[in-house]
């Protein structure tokens, strides 16, 4: 199976000039727990922004979240991989990276967004069909 069939397209972005604030209130609004961080220019990376890194930023670290924008807190480089890769090699990254989440970008475009609950998801439905047989 490729990351192509469990990515999912439907990707929350946000701008690295946001506040972190800002990156709350979408993540709430998204029902989401991260967002990709959008590209500044041409040259530059996607990243990523997590619950984790706000409560790190923020309750940890005792941050503003008025005066802190998503770029002084993202990952950014966020690990990167292509709709084409296999499965098995992407959860074998996520493993070696221990991170819980991965963006798909194909041709220096974002494509979509990968979580390690997309991963297992695919293998318990891939072990239920094969049980199946």
């Amino acid at each position: 199976m490729l990351v192509a069939g469990i990515m999912k397209t439907d990707v929350a972005t946000i701008s690295a000039l946001a506040t972190v604030r800002e990156a709350l209130m979408l993540m709430k609004e998204r029902g989401v727990k991260s967002l990709v961080v959008e590209k500044r220019h041409a040259g530059d990376a996607h990243g990523l922004i997590a619950y984790r890194d706000i409560a790190r930023a923020v309750i940890a670290d005792d941050g503003d979240i008025d005066l802190l924008n998503v770029y002084d807190i993202a990952q950014k480089p966020a690990l990167q991989v292509s709709q084409h890769l296999e499965v098995r090699y992407l959860a074998r990254l996520m493993i070696q990276y221990s991170v819980k989440r991965v963006l798909v970008i194909d041709n220096n475009e974002l494509q979509g967004f990968v979580s390690i609950t997309d991963v297992v998801g695919s293998l318990m439905e891939r072990a239920l069909h094969e049980q199946d047989r």
